[in-house]
C-alpha cells in the first residue's frame, strides 16, 4: 500500500513516525520508499521531530543499519498509513513545506566530520538532548556504538563528551552544569582544563578521587587532536630522530598550573594528585581504551609533568609533619616514573638512614640565581631545579630531607628555606641556624644519650649531606644547606649542647675517648671552661651541690684526661666555686627584694666589696676573719677581681700576688670598719695590731699608684679614733691591761694610730699625727685624774682592796707610777720633735722592760730599801703599753722627722 503514497505523504508519514518515536514503522518505511526517504533526509526527519525524550536504544539499531546502507531487514511488513490518507495531494504539499527539516550541519563539529551526515546527526542530537532535555546521561548510550565508526569522531566524543559527562553526571550530581556540551565545547583550552577540575580536591570527602578525576577527566581530554601540535625539536626531548617534537596545548599548560596553585594553597591535593594518578599512561578513556598517546606525546606529557611535581614540591610552603613527608612522597614517585634510582620509601626512613649523595654534584645548582629559580619560571626548560633529571630530584629530596630534619630539632623548615640556604650560602648565617638548631634541639625534652648521638649525626649530614670531603676532588661543590660552616663550629656547639644538657658521658665518648679526635684538646678546653661559667652564671643558689654551681661542678671535671685538675681552667672555676660556696652560708641581698645570685660576682666590677656587704648584713660576721680572707684569695685566683680579669686565661695561676696582697688587706679593712660598726672595738684592735703591722713601712710610697693601700690605713685610724660608747663591747678579759677601761682603750686607740702611720701614704701623715697628738692629751689627762685620784684614797686610807700590808706595798707603787705621770703631764707641750725624741726615748728604755713584765706584775718585795724607795717597784702596765706605743712613733715615722733612736738610747 505504500507504493500507492506520493512522495509528500511519504514525507509526512515518516514525520508521523519520528514524532510517535514509532521507530520501526519509520524504518520500515525508510526501506521500502528509499528513493524518496534517502539518508540525510531521514536523519534530517529524525533530529528534527524525534522528541530527544526518547532513550538512544530505541533508535540507535535504525541508525546503525542507516550507517552501514542495510536497511533491508525492515522491508517486510504492513505500514499503517491512516495519518496520510484522507490528505490531498495538495494538501500534503502545503504541509511538507511546513516541516522545516533541520539541516545536517554543524560549524562546531570537527572539519573532518563535515561531510559525514551520520556523525553531524550524533554531534547534533547530543547537544539537543544535553541543552533541551538534560538528559545528559543518555548522550554516552547513543555515541558509544558509533565510536568506531570514524576515528574524529571518536576522537570528538573521548575529548570532549566523556569528560563533559563524567564530570557533570558520573563524578558530581550534586549541581546543575555550568555549560552546556556545546558550550564546554566552545571553551578555551585552559578553561575547558579549569571547568574539569573545578570540583577535583574541593572538599575533604572529595580528596580520595583526585587521580580518577585526572585520569577520567583530564587524560580522555587530551585525546583530542586538536589538542596536539607540533615544534622543533628541543634539547632535553628523547625523540633526536622525530622531525618535530609534540607539544600540548594551553590546557595542558593550565593543567600543570593547576598543580603549583594547589601546591602552594591546599598541598593535600597535588599530593594526592600524584598519589593516585600514575601519570601520562595512566588514561580512563571508556570504551577506547586503545586509544592512547604516542610514545613522543607520552615522553613529552611525562616530561613537563615531572617539571610540575618538582615545582610542587619547592612551593609547599607549610611545614608540618605532614607536608614534608608529602613532598618527598611525590618526589619518589616521580623519580619512580622516570626510572631513576630508588630510594627509601619514606621521609621518615630515609633520616633514619641519612643517606650519602656521594654521586651527586651540586655545583651547577649554587649560586643566587639559582635561589630565584625556586621561586621563578619553574616550568620553564631553562630551570634546573625542575628539570626531570637524576640530579635535580636528588637534589629536592636532599632538601626535603634538610628541611625534615631541621624541623624534627624544632626549627621548621620548607624546602624553599633549605634551598636558600644551600643555594645563596651566607657563611654568618649558616652559622646562625646551626646555633639555633642547636638550642632547639635542647628544649625537646628527650634528654638521653640516644636522642643526642642522632642530633649530632643530623647536624653533620646537615654539613656534608653524608659525603666525605675527601670523596670528591671538587670539595666545595657538594654543600649541604650548612655547608660552608666549619666541621669544627658544629662540633663545638654540639659539645656546648652536651654539657648544657647533662650528657657527660656521651661528650666524654665523642670527644675524649674516641681514637678519632673529632676536635682539638685546646678546642675541648676553652669549651668546657665556657660551659662551666655557663652553668655558674645560670645558677639561682650559691650552694655547689646544688642547681647551676653543682652542674658547673660537673662540667669543669667532665673531661678528666684533657681537663685536669691542675689545668689553669679547672683551677679558676675550683676557686670560683669555693668562694660562692662560702657566701652561700650568710644572708645577702644586693637589691632589695632579690636575692644574690652567683652572676653577680662574676659581673660585679668589684667582686671583693660584696663581702662589705655580707658585714654589714650578717652581725658578728666580721669574727670570721679567715674565712673572708680565704673568699678573697679565691676570687683573685677565679679571675674576677678587677685586676685579675686582666690576667690572660693560660696564664691563670701565675703571679697574682700584689692581687693577693690588695685583696687580703681590703677584706682586713672591712672587718675592722664592721667591727666598729657594731661597737666591737676589741675585736678591731687586735685585727689593727695582729693583722696591719706586718705591712712595709715603705710600700705605699714605693708601689706605682694602682697599688696604694688604701684600706689599711684608714682602718688603722677609724679605730684610732673610736671613742667608746655605752654600747662597746666591753673586753673579755683584761691580761695585763690596765684595770682603767678609760686609759686601756686610750692606750689602744693610741695603738692603732700609730700602725695607721707607719701604713699611710705621706700626704696623709700629718692629719693623723693630730689625732695621735689628741689622743695622747686624753691618755695624759686620764692619767693624772686616775694619779689625783689614787692619792686621795691613799690619804684617806681607803685604797679598794686593800685588805693585808701586800696591799698597801702595792698602792705605794701605784701612787708612785701616778705622781710621776703626773708630773708628765705638767709639763708645757712639746713640739712635734720633741715628742718624737720623748717617745724614742721611752721606747727604748720600756721595751726592754716589757720582757720582764710578766715577773714585775708578779713579784713581791721582801724589803723596802731606802734607794727602792725612790724608784717604782712595779711599772703599771698602762704606762708600759703607752711607752710603747709612743714607741712606735719612732719607727712609724721617724724618717720623717729625723729622730735618731739610736742617739737618745745613748743620751738616755
Amino acid at each position: 500500500m505504500s507504493s500507492s503514497l506520493t512522495p509528500g505523504k511519504v514525507l509526512l508519514l515518516a514525520a508521523h513516525y519520528a514524532t510517535h518515536a514509532d521507530i520501526e514503522s519509520f524504518a520500515r518505511l525508510s526501506s521500502q520508499r528509499a528513493k524518496v526517504l534517502h539518508k540525510e533526509l531521514l536523519l534530517r526527519i529524525l533530529l528534527t521531530y524525534l522528541p530527544e525524550t526518547v532513550k538512544p536504544s530505541t533508535y540507535v539499531g535504525f541508525l546503525l543499519a542507516l550507517a552501514g546502507d542495510s536497511l533491508e531487514e525492515y522491508v517486510e511488513g504492513e505500514l499503517d498509513t491512516t495519518p496520510v490518507d484522507n490528505i490531498s495531494e495538495d494538501e500534503a504539499s502545503k504541509r511538507v513545506k511546513k516541516l522545516h527539516l533541520q539541516h545536517l550541519t554543524c560549524t562546531d563539529a570537527p572539519s573532518e566530520l563535515q561531510n559525514d551526515p551520520i556523525s553531524i546527526f550524533l554531534i547534533q542530537r547530543s547537544y539537543k538532548m544535553d541543552s533541551e532535555t538534560g538528559l545528559l546521561s543518555h548522550v554516552p548510550s547513543l555515541l558509544t556504538p558509533f565510536l568506531s565508526h570514524s576515528p574524529a569522531l571518536c576522537s570528538w566524543v573521548t575529548s570532549t563528551v566523556v569528560p563533559y559527562v563524567r564530570r557533570n553526571v558520573e563524578y558530581y550530581t550534586d549541581e546543575s552544569p555550568q555549560h552546556s556540551l556545546l558550550e564546554f565545547q566552545k571553551l578555551p583550552d585552559p578553561a575547558a582544563v579549569l571547568y574539569l577540575l573545578s570540583r577535583t580536591g574541593g572538599r575533604e570527602v572529595d580528596k580520595g578521587f583526585i587521580g580518577r578525576d585526572i585520569r577520567g577527566l583530564v587524560g580522555p581530554w587530551l585525546q583530542g587532536k586538536a589538542r596536539w601540535s607540533s615544534r622543533a625539536t628541543s634539547a632535553g626531548h628523547n625523540n633526536a630522530n622525530d622531525a618535530g617534537s609534540p607539544t600540548c596545548s594551553a590546557g595542558w599548560e593550565q593543567f600543570l598550573e593547576w598543580l603549583l596553585s594547589q601546591a602552594a594553597s591546599s598541598w593535600t591535593v597535588v599530593v594526592a594528585a600524584v598519589e593516585q594518578w600514575g601519570g601520562p599512561k595512566d588514561l580512563d578513556l571508556g570504551e577506547m581504551a586503545n586509544s592512547e598517546f604516542t610514545d613522543s606525546q607520552h615522553q613529552y606529557l611525562l616530561h613537563s609533568y615531572a617539571r610540575a611535581v618538582l615545582a610542587s614540591a619547592y612551593l609547599i610552603s607549610e611545614v608540618t609533619v605532614e607536608a614534608l613527608p608529602g613532598a618527598y612522597q611525590i618526589t619518589s614517585s616521580i623519580r619512580s616514573l622516570l626510572g631513576y634510582g630508588d630510594i627509601p620509601s619514606t621521609l621518615q626512613m630515609a633520616v633514619s638512614r641519612l643517606p650519602s649523595l656521594s654521586d651527586f654534584d651540586a655545583s651547577s645548582f649554587l649560586g643566587m640565581k639559582t635561589a630565584t629559580y625556586m621561586r621563578n619560571d619553574l616550568l620553564e626548560e631553562k630551570n634546573p631545579l625542575t628539570s626531570p633529571t637524576e640530579a635535580s630530584t636528588t637534589l629536592i629530596l636532599a632538601l626535603i630531607l634538610s628541611s625534615s630534619i631541621c624541623t624534627s630539632l624544632g626549627v621548621p623548615y620548607s624546602v624553599r628555606k633549605a634551598g636558600d640556604l644551600a643555594f645563596i650560602q651566607d657563611p654568618r648565617e649558616q652559622k646562625g641556624e646551626v646555633a639555633k638548631l642547636i638550642r632547639s634541639a635542647s628544649t625537646q625534652k628527650q634528654d638521653d644519650d640516644t636522642y643526642w648521638s642522632q642530633v649530632r649525626d643530623k647536624l653533620l649530614w646537615l654539613n656534608t649531606w653524608g659525603i666525605k670531603r675527601n670523596q670528591t676532588t671538587n670539595s666545595e661543590a657538594i654543600r649541604g644547606i650548612v655547608g660552608t660552616v666549619p666541621k669544627d663550629f658544629i662540633e663545638t656547639e654540639i659539645l656546648k649542647a652536651l654539657l648544657s644538657n647533662s650528657r657527660y658521658a656521651l661528650a666524654k665518648s665523642i670527644y675524649e675517648d674516641n681514637p678519632e679526635k673529632s676536635l682539638a684538646a685546646e678546642t675541648i678546653q676553652d669549651t668546657v671552661y665556657q660551659a662551666a661559667l655557663r652553668a655558674f652564671d645560670n645558677a639561682s643558689n650559691p650552694n655547689r651541690s646544688r642547681g647551676g654551681l653543682k652542674k658547673c661542678d660537673e662540667i669543669i671535671h667532665s673531661f678528666p684526661k684533657t681537663l685536669t685538675k691542675t689545668h689553669p681552667a679547672t683551677k679558676r672555676v675550683e676557686a670560683l666555686l669555693r668562694c660562692t660556696h662560702a657566701l652561700s652560708e650568710y644572708r645577702l641581698t644586693l637589691k632589695q627584694g632579690e636575692p644574690f645570685k652567683p652572676v653577680v660576682l662574676r659581673v660585679h666590677s668589684d667582686p671583693i666589696s660584696i663581702i662589705d656587704k655580707v658585714l654589714e648584713q650578717n652581725p658578728k660576721a666580721y669574727t670570721r676573719l679567715p674565712e673572708f680572707l680565704e673568699m678573697a684569695v679565691n676570687m683573685v685566683r677565679a679571675g674576677i677581681t678587677q685586676q685579675a680579669r686582666s690576667v690572660k686565661f693560660d696564664s691563670v695561676g701565675g703571679d697574682n700576688s700584689k692581687e693577693l696582697v690588695r685583696a687580703e688587706k681590703l677584706i682586713i679593712a672591712l672587718c675592722i670598719e664592721a667591727a666598729l660598726r657594731e661597737d666591737d672595738f676589741e675585736t678591731a684592735y687586735s685585727y689593727v695590731v695582729s693583722r696591719l703591722e706586718t705591712a712595709s713601712p715603705d710600700q705605699n710610697q714605693t708601689d706605682g699608684k694602682e697599688d696604694q693601700d688604701e684600706w689599711s690605713w684608714k682602718a688603722a685610724l677609724k679605730a684610732g679614733q673610736y671613742i667608746r660608747t655605752e654600747r662597746t663591747l666591753l673586753p673579755t678579759h683584761l691580761g695585763i691591761a690596765s684595770g682603767n677601761p678609760e686609759i686601756r682603750h686610750l692606750e689602744q686607740r693610741i695603738e692603732c694610730l700609730a700602725t695607721a702611720l707607719r701604713v699611710a701614704p705621706t700626704s696623709q701623715l700629718q692629719e693623723i699625727l693630730k689625732t695621735f697628738r689628741r689622743c695622747e692629751e686624753q691618755l695624759d689627762s686620764a692619767i693624772n685624774e686616775e694619779a689625783a685620784a689614787e692619792a686621795s684614797w691613799a690619804a684617806a686610807g681607803e685604797v679598794p682592796g686593800a685588805f693585808d700590808t701586800s696591799a698597801s706595798h702595792n698602792l705605794q707603787s701605784r701612787n708612785m707610777t701616778a705622781t710621776a705621770a703626773a708630773k708628765q703631764a705638767e709639763e708645757a707641750p712639746m713640739s712635734l720633735f720633741d715628742l718624737s725624741r720623748a717617745t724614742a726615748s721611752v721606747a727604748q728604755r720600756n721595751f726592754t722592760k716589757l720582757s720582764n713584765l710578766s715577773s714585775l706584775a708578779t713579784s713581791r718585795p721582801s724589803a723596802a730599801s731606802p734607794s727602792e724607795e725612790q724608784a717604782p717597784q712595779r711599772v703599771r702596765k698602762r704606762d708600759q703599753l703607752r711607752e710603747a706605743a709612743t714607741g712606735t712613733l719612732v719607727s712609724g715615722v721617724g724618717w720623717l722627722l729625723g729622730a735618731n733612736a739610736n742617739r737618745e738610747a745613748h743620751e738616755t
